[in-house]
């Protein structure tokens, strides 16, 4: 069996791959420009990639092909349908990064409620040193027992978030498709409209791309702070740039982004610096155990695969 591993820097330099080197022959680029994913695969019976797009273009070729395994659980980055059509399986890796997207979630949360970038600043600068004065409580913060979230999306890290807000004292709503679980429903609009935190975790599709459009965000609170460790194109990124220079809403923190890594050209490298504002290189998926339990599984996906079991199939 030959395995070709595309985009291997995406997965760190200190994770251990033997999971997947005892599985047959194995290759890895670090990573892999568009133009040459076509003539890598071409002879490989397994792909594994985490960002690369695989597309009917590039995957016209690939005529060993037989599996292709996301070290994501999302895969929109993969044409579903032409491997469908062609019998290539496509298999993911669900809930391996629950625990880790939750935490840089709250952490994104915690930092801009608490205004942590201005109090750190004040004291690195030495204004702090300088003003005689035992503290400074400006700018005003609060306790998140005092603050709704909304959660969006229900899924595993969604009712993750929701559990972790909740003990700490939030009002929690939250909008998902099953109408069932342990916190108040409500749907998108009303949580743009009434939640002082908002924050995505919901798969991108046609459906929720741009979710959190223009008229949803024109219609959130002035001090709500919204955080998106979803995808970035479900939302308008250059509405909320706007929102952040107009100070229509008080706080962004974003981990993904439509283009990654976004360019010059991005509507964020305008809000860049920005007090109010905590944007991380998609990061937040990734801890040391998130990644360890992904290679592990994406081992298992194969296995199974060749066992003819649909463990983890997509399709």
């Amino acid at each position: 069996m030959k395995i070709v591993v595309l985009d291997k820097s995406t997965l760190g330099e200190d994770i251990d791959l033997s999971p997947i080197y005892a599985l047959g022959e194995v290759e890895t680029f670090e990573t892999t420009p568009a133009h040459l994913v076509a003539e890598r695969i071409q002879n490989a019976d397994v792909v594994i990639i985490n960002k690369i797009k695989l597309n009917r273009k590039n995957l016209s070729n690939a005529k060993s092909l037989k599996v292709i395994c996301v070290a994501a659980t999302g895969y929109d980055n993969i044409d579903c349908e032409y491997c469908k059509e062609n019998s290539i399986a496509v298999c993911n890796v669900p809930g391996y990064s629950t625990d880790s997207v939750a935490q840089v979630t709250l952490s994104l949360a915690l930092s801009l409620v608490t205004h942590l970038k201005e109090y750190e600043s004040f004291v690195n600068s030495g204004k702090y040193s300088k003003s005689g004065v035992a503290n400074k409580l400006t700018p005003v913060y609060h306790e998140l027992s005092s603050l709704t979230w909304g959660v969006v999306g229900g899924g595993g890290i969604g009712t993750k978030v929701a559990e972790i807000a909740k003990a700490f004292g939030c009002k929690v709503l939250m909008c998902r498709r099953k109408q069932e679980g342990n916190f108040t429903l409500a749907d998108i609009d009303t949580i743009c409209k009434e939640c002082d935190i908002i924050s995505l975790h919901v798969p991108l599709s046609e459906e929720t791309r741009n979710l959190i459009n223009r008229e949803r965000i024109a219609s959130m609170k002035s001090n709500a702070i919204l955080i998106n460790t979803a995808r970035g194109a479900v939302t308008d990124e250059a509405a909320l740039a706007e929102a952040i220079m107009e100070k229509k809403i008080g706080g962004l923190g974003v981990d993904v982004y439509s283009v990654e890594p976004f360019t010059e050209t991005h509507p964020f490298t305008k809000i860049l610096g920005y007090d109010n504002v905590c944007l991380t290189p998609h990061m937040a998926w990734g801890s040391f155990e998130a990644r360890n339990r992904c290679i592990k599984m994406i081992g298992e996906n194969i296995e199974s695969f060749y066992k003819d079991e649909r463990k983890n199939r997509i399709v």
